[in-house]
């Protein structure tokens, strides 16, 4: 199965992005689109489509419309992945989610949907190797 627009990553599960992006970067610092990808695996033109899709969104540009994540942009990545990535929800789904309750997230998958998923995965690794 083709990776497609909403995730952007096949296979992998997202990551919570570090404390601190390298040496000497403080926790509350601001981040470039770069070290965001580098953090959460999302590659750097997900990150802008998702600028255009989720106006929640919005870091801060700088000279030469260079993109500044703050620590909440940051965050607001991460729960939209997971939402995208881990719980299947559609673009459309995860505008709704956002519209609703901003600052709320939504419960863990079931245990019968991860099996679910791993099944699949396995199939599909399985076929693969056909």
């Amino acid at each position: 199965m083709a990776p497609s627009h909403q995730g952007g990553r096949s296979g992998s599960t997202p990551r919570e992005p570090p404390a601190g992006s390298g040496p000497g970067k403080a926790e509350g610092a601001f981040r470039t689109i770069g070290e965001v990808s580098r953090d959460t695996g999302l590659p750097a033109h997900v990150l802008r489509y998702w600028e255009s899709r989720f106006p929640q969104l919005r870091p801060v540009t700088r000279a030469g419309q260079r993109r500044h994540y703050r620590p909440e942009d940051v965050a607001l990545v991460v729960r939209i992945d997971r939402l995208l990535n881990e719980r299947g929800y559609t673009i459309r789904g995860v505008q709704k989610v956002l519209e609703e309750d901003p600052g709320a997230d939504v419960p863990a998958a079931s245990p019968v949907l991860d099996t679910v998923r791993q099944v699949r995965d396995t199939l599909a690794a399985a076929l693969a190797d056909d």
